[in-house]
C-alpha cells in the first residue's frame, strides 16, 4: 500500500499533467472548482490533502471523474490503461482458487 504522501504526490502530478494538457492555468482550475488558487496549488503540489468533494470539483473542472474501485480490481484497471501497443498478451488478472485475484 502506498504512503499517504506518495498518493498525494501522484494525485497532484495527475492534476498538473491534465491541467497543462488542457492549457489551463491554476487560477482557471481553482475558479472552476470553487476554491482559491493557493489551495489548488497545495493540492497539485501534493503538499496538502483535500476533501473528496474538493477532488470531485477539481476533477470535473479538468473533465475527469473520481472513481472508487475495489483494490482487487486495480490490476484489471491498470491493464485497461496500458497503451494499445503493449507487448504482453497476459490477462489483466486471474482468479485464484481461493476466490481472490492475482496480478
Amino acid at each position: 500500500m502506498k504512503s499517504e504522501s506518495q498518493a498525494l504526490l501522484e494525485i497532484g502530478q495527475l492534476l498538473k499533467t491534465t491541467r497543462k494538457s488542457l492549457g489551463f492555468t491554476q487560477e482557471r482550475v481553482a475558479d472552476l472548482a470553487g476554491i482559491s488558487r493557493p489551495r489548488y496549488r497545495e493540492i497539485e503540489a501534493g503538499s496538502s490533502s483535500a476533501r473528496t468533494t474538493t477532488l470531485i470539483n477539481i476533477g470535473r473542472a479538468l473533465g475527469m471523474e473520481l472513481m472508487l474501485i475495489p483494490q482487487s480490481m486495480i490490476p484489471a484497471v491498470n491493464a485497461l490503461l496500458q497503451p494499445d501497443n503493449a507487448d504482453d498478451d497476459l490477462p489483466a488478472f486471474i482468479v485464484s482458487p481461493d476466490g481472490g485475484t492475482d496480478a
